[in-house]
């Protein structure tokens, strides 16, 4: 997703999102909102909110702090019961706080795939996750920040008076569509109150399906330059938060600072264009190797669990280069084993971004019969 930064909005960010009072010990509460600017909008939502809400620290799992997002309310008048209300999670856009979606447009990817369930008269509140916009450094990848952003995005926006349904359907891609299962696997033990009924997931990692201190972009990046190789400098700085004496600058090769540096503080198009200008390879860019830390990082983005008893709909695609194709499939199979109810869908000729929107004919029937109650067995069995 291509995070692009709004000119003039920083002295307003810093103000909506810094929390100075003692946060809440109680996750999910609304703290505060105000509309959104016009390029940070939606075209079929007719109320376009920036909202701060309570949550738990993903990384130390007790710590209260504070995550944006972003609230949409369709057009219209709300059916009885309220507006069915979808919970987005995002792709990776970075992990500085100006990347944060709330404070961006949306891309044009995105911003189709968001109308088009607005459009329908699905409200969608949309997390930052941990990390991105209010203070910290956005642990990115990690299951729990993860699941814990979306969780508490709808305990705040169900809690604060908004007219929405109980009834949520959360969806996501890519480090959304991690987020999105991680979501379901944990609402259970962190958020029994929540009502979920339905995952919608594309392009999803399933960490675990490779060896420790492996992925896919990993292994994509070791010889080759790709701009994926992006996501393992992200990966370094996640690394610094579980173990803060690893210093990813004592690891890294000269030619791959800079790179670095951007990743600190730039959104992920900037970083992946300088991995490109800089030819940069996984092979290249480091003088000591980080696989210990990156074990670490890979054990964290695992899901806790594979068991859940909400409908996931998994969406793969064929061409996708960004997240390990047999890995999707894996996350399927195992899933399945799991005793979940999985219904997947293959598109051969999609690839990872294509997935979002291609998948659209099939996940919105999901979602219809999610939300009216209907029986959703899955696909496991064929």
């Amino acid at each position: 997703m291509l995070c692009v930064l709004i000119a003039g909005s920083s002295h307003a960010a810093d103000a909506f999102y810094t929390w100075a009072d003692p946060v809440p010990g109680q996750p999910g509460l609304l703290l505060r909102s105000e509309a959104l600017t016009p390029q940070q909008s939606l075209a079929d939502a007719a109320q376009n909110l920036r909202i701060l809400y309570s949550s738990t620290d993903g990384l130390d799992n007790h710590t209260p702090i504070t995550v944006s997002g972003a609230l949409f309310l369709p057009k219209g008048t709300a059916p009885a019961g309220g507006w069915p209300l979808m919970a987005w999670a995002h792709g990776t856009v970075g992990s500085a706080d100006r990347c944060a979606p709330s404070l961006n447009a949306r891309s044009p990817r995105d911003t189709r795939y968001l109308n088009y369930w607005l459009s329908q008269g699905y409200a969608i509140v949309a997390t930052d996750y941990q990390g991105l916009g209010t203070p910290g450094l956005h642990p990115y990848g990690l299951t729990r920040p993860l699941a814990y952003g979306v969780l508490d995005s709808i305990r705040a926006v169900g809690g604060a008076g908004f007219n929405v349904s109980k009834p949520v359907v959360v969806f996501g891609q890519s480090q959304g569509g991690r987020a999105a299962f991680a979501t379901a696997v944990s609402a259970k033990a962190y958020a029994p109150d929540v009502n979920i009924v339905g995952v919608v997931a594309t392009g999803t990692p399933y960490a675990s399906a490779h060896p420790q201190g492996k992925s896919a972009e990993l292994d994509n990046a070791r010889r080759s330059v790709v701009p994926t190789f992006a996501y393992n400098l992200l990966r370094l700085s996640t690394a610094s938060l579980l173990d803060p004496s690893f210093v990813p600058t004592d690891y890294l090769a000269e030619q791959a600072l800079p790179a670095f540096k951007s990743s600190q503080e730039d959104c992920l198009h900037a970083i992946e264009q300088r991995v490109v200008a800089d030819g940069l390879t996984f092979n290249n860019s480091f003088k000591r190797s980080p696989k210990a830390a990156l074990d670490q990082v890979n054990r964290q983005s695992a899901y806790p669990t594979l068991k859940t008893d909400i409908p996931v709909f998994f969406g793969t695609g064929g061409k996708d280069l960004d997240v390990f194709v047999p890995g999707q499939k894996a996350l399927v199979r195992d899933a399945c084993k799991a005793g979940d109810r999985i219904e997947w869908h293959f598109y051969p000729e999609l690839d990872h971004s294509g997935t979002v929107n291609g998948s659209l004919g099939d996940s919105s029937g999901f979602v219809r019969r999610a939300f009216a109650g209907e029986g959703i067995l899955g696909n496991c069995a064929l």
